[in-house]
């Protein structure tokens, strides 16, 4: 009866650790003390609809995804817009840079059909619009796109952060991040409570644990490219009390090398990914 008991137990064991995939078991046990893997949809989910529009954030929200992904510039005449070109020629029907066009000059554009026809009319929304549409309803994780170019954006952004009373501690879910790391520290000196993040193109290749211990005296998450990420890297981030979010995974086999990994978080075009 013992040993019957016995086999029955350890067939069950085997045919339970059959079922858990490699993913999986990574969003259930996470290296790093990791228990779930943050899922960003790059831009919304653009992989799906035209990026940096209100359909690719609320898709990304149908898909559930934790946070969304927006990138943040400043028009002319001082409005903070979501595109993520400084140019407005890929991803609308204008041309020009951002900063040299008036808001009401972008507002105008199609967004939406150079994606597809039937979005057809998608406009550029502004910052405020999309803190007002979707705080509450998900994350959002805001790049200062080229903030070199828009003297004075951290404070706006700040401003409308504040406007809203969405500094006031993490739990909001608003996190600020940008590759110029300048802008990364004036944004935390205005905004203490909110994360921040810097984010690491492959000049950074050969980060060293010096340079991540300065980053994590003003940021919360090192965020590179996935190119860059080895265990051996997400460890050293982890132990200086970081996380990181690797952009950006367009295929199973990318998110499934990164989940290997352990990171904490996966920005991604396809939300849908991270749920296979």
């Amino acid at each position: 009866m013992f040993k019957r008991t016995a086999s029955v137990l350890l067939m069950a064991i085997l045919l339970a650790s059959f079922f858990v995939t490699p993913a999986f078991a990574q969003k259930i046990h996470g290296k790093g003390g990791n228990s779930k893997t943050i899922n960003i949809a790059h831009r919304g989910a653009s992989g799906y609809a035209p990026e940096n529009t209100i359909a690719a954030f609320r898709k990304a929200v149908q898909m559930r995804a934790d946070y969304f992904e927006i990138d943040v510039q400043m028009t002319k005449d001082g409005k903070l817009v979501v595109i993520h070109d400084t140019t407005v020629d890929r991803t609308t029907n204008g041309t020009g840079k951002v900063g040299n066009l008036k808001f009401d000059e972008i507002r105008s554009l199609d967004a939406g059909s150079w994606f597809a026809p039937e979005y057809a009319g998608e406009k550029v929304p502004t910052f405020g619009e999309i803190l007002d549409q979707f705080r509450g309803r998900t994350g959002i994780l805001i790049e200062l796109k080229s903030p070199e170019l828009y003297p004075g954006i951290e404070e706006k952004v700040a401003k409308e952060i504040k406007k809203r009373n969405l500094h006031h501690n993490p739990h909001q879910r608003i996190i600020v991040q940008s590759f110029n790391h300048d802008s990364v520290q004036k944004s935390k000196s205005l905004l203490p409570n909110v994360p921040h993040g810097v984010l690491a193109g492959m000049n950074w290749k050969n980060v060293t644990d010096v340079q991540l211990q300065q980053f994590a005296t003003y940021a919360d998450y090192f965020n590179p490219n996935q190119n860059l990420l080895t265990s051996e890297l997400v460890d050293r981030i982890h132990s200086k009390n970081m996380k990181t979010w690797p952009y950006t995974a367009r295929t199973q086999e990318q998110v499934d090398r990164l989940l290997g990994l352990g990171v904490d978080g996966i920005i991604t075009d396809f939300p849908d990914l991270l749920q296979k």
